[in-house]
């Protein structure tokens, strides 16, 4: 279950940031007439960060990433894996803005992944394989994401919007990653979004058991590649589409292994990784790891070389089951404090300024439209002129 060579690797440090503007789903249950427990309750989600005019998935991504290059140098990082499901261009990858407004070496490349909500992991895993090869070298990963849907649809209650930048390398402080992965793909459209559309489309029933039978797939395909045991886990990061979903996950896996379900086994297990997706929202690509900021600084125990499971699910539809071990020390490393003030600092909207910002879009003329300045972020999405995206730093 450990790397075959003779050093650790995994993730050395994480930062998240979030929007300037919050909805709580009082607000929205407000205007829809909801029963608010449907919200609190049924899916487990109590607000959702919202873009203001000038932030994306750039803006949030730089914003993630910026402490990780201030407390560790950007000299040992050649690569840059930006991974979404919000992609701003067809072509340019969205790492190529951060790298410029984080001032990076020109000797770096940089790409983006996507795979619905997995792309993260998968990033995560080629920045292994590439620190694996090169020891000397650090991967930037920045899983950065905005979740939107179409006004008064299903899906509007389980937006949000997120990003995670995660420095990978050997010896990591946090978390190293385990061999092996359990793996599983399977042509699903539960989820998706045509070229045409700002807004994702998601058939609710279909994407629940899409996500059900991957977590089957990967756990088996993990166990028969000769992962751990299901009782040597202290705990369990799922993707988040909605809170709710990590506890329909985990009682769906510990049915499959014919494990006990009990109600409070179910919340030992996940209740912890919730903390900060049910107040953010659905973070896609930066969902599960999310989930990791909120175990490690949350859960109030020491999980120093305790086993940490983690499903990553991306619609569509591919899976991947693998497991973390938080490295010893690692509580000196979080950054609880930062986190928690990029919720607490988010300005509340009602459901009218909300609408308003949801409605937004640049025109597709090519001409020059300059941006409201709102966000209070080091960076912003100044401008669009002549078809071209410009952001600037502050």
């Amino acid at each position: 279950m450990s790397p075959s060579s003779d050093y650790a690797i995994g993730i050395h440090d994480l930062s998240f940031a979030t929007t300037e503007f919050v909805l709580p789903h009082a607000a929205l249950a407000a205007y829809n007439g909801t029963e608010l427990g449907k919200y609190h309750i049924g899916i487990g989600q109590r607000s959702m960060s919202v873009p203001a005019a000038d932030e994306d998935i750039v803006t949030l991504g730089a914003s993630a990433a910026a402490p990780l290059i201030a407390a560790h140098g950007s000299d040992r990082i050649r690569t840059v894996v930006f991974a979404t499901e919000s992609s701003i261009d067809q072509a340019k990858a969205a790492g190529i803005y951060v790298h410029s407004l984080l001032g990076l070496a020109s000797a770096c490349r940089v790409v983006e992944l996507k795979q619905a909500c997995y792309g993260a992991t998968a990033a995560l895993q080629f920045a292994i394989g590439l620190v694996r090869r090169d020891p000397a070298q650090q991967v930037l990963v920045i899983a950065s994401d905005v979740s939107k849907y179409d006004l008064d649809s299903p899906g509007e209650a389980t937006q949000g919007a997120a990003a995670v930048a995660m420095l990978v390398g050997v010896d990591p402080a946090l978390l190293r990653i385990e061999e092996p992965s359990g793996l599983f793909t399977a042509d699903v459209m539960d989820f998706w979004r045509p070229n045409y559309r700002e807004a994702a489309l998601v058939d609710g029933q279909e994407s629940i058991a899409a996500y059900l039978q991957a977590v089957e797939g990967s756990f088996k395909d993990y166990t028969e590649q000769g992962g751990r045991p299901l009782g040597d886990f202290a705990a369990f990061c799922y993707h988040q589409p909605f809170t709710k979903m990590a506890y329909k996950a985990h009682r769906h896996l510990l049915n499959y292994c014919g494990a006990d379900t009990d109600t409070e086994a179910v919340e030992r297990a996940v209740k912890a990784s919730t903390a900060y997706n049910s107040v953010v929202g659905n973070s896609y690509t930066a969902s599960v790891y999310l989930g990791l900021a909120a175990l490690l600084e949350t859960s109030g125990e020491d999980l120093t070389g305790r086993p940490v499971a983690f499903l990553s699910y991306g619609s569509g539809s591919v899976a991947e089951f693998f497991c973390g071990t938080p490295a010893p020390g690692y509580r000196e490393r979080l950054r609880t404090a930062a986190h928690r003030e990029a919720i607490d600092r988010r300005t509340e909207l009602d459901y009218a300024a909300y609408r308003t910002l949801h409605q937004r879009s640049f025109p597709t003329d090519g001409g020059d439209y300059p941006t409201p300045e709102q966000t209070t972020g080091p960076f912003r999405l100044a401008a669009l002129n002549g078809h071209k995206r410009l952001y600037e730093a502050r």
